[in-house]
């Protein structure tokens, strides 16, 4: 079960961040990440390290960064099927 104060990643993106919310709502939990300040549905996160953790925003990367996320991106999009992802990003 995630808690506030963890450390989870989102799977469809790598998305790393740091739990500042959970709020239940009818049959799904959402998350709250610090990174994007952006609610995630808890079915789509796994759990994370805190080494895996970085608070630098994507506007705050330099060049090399960004194209360094989308390389990662690149990679796992070989690893995805996209059947099993809905319109909205959810599994």
């Amino acid at each position: 079960m995630l808690e506030v104060g963890d450390y989870t990643k989102y799977r469809n993106t790598g998305t790393v961040g740091k739990i500042m919310e959970v709020k239940d709502e009818a049959d799904l939990s959402w998350v709250l990440l610090d990174v994007y300040d952006l609610y995630y549905d808890s079915r789509c996160l796994e759990p994370s390290s805190e080494d895996q953790y970085s608070k630098v925003t994507y506007k705050e990367k330099d060049l090399e960064g960004r194209l360094d996320d989308i390389r990662q991106l690149e990679a796992m999009l070989d690893e995805v099927n996209i059947e099993d992802i809905t319109p909205s990003g959810a599994a």
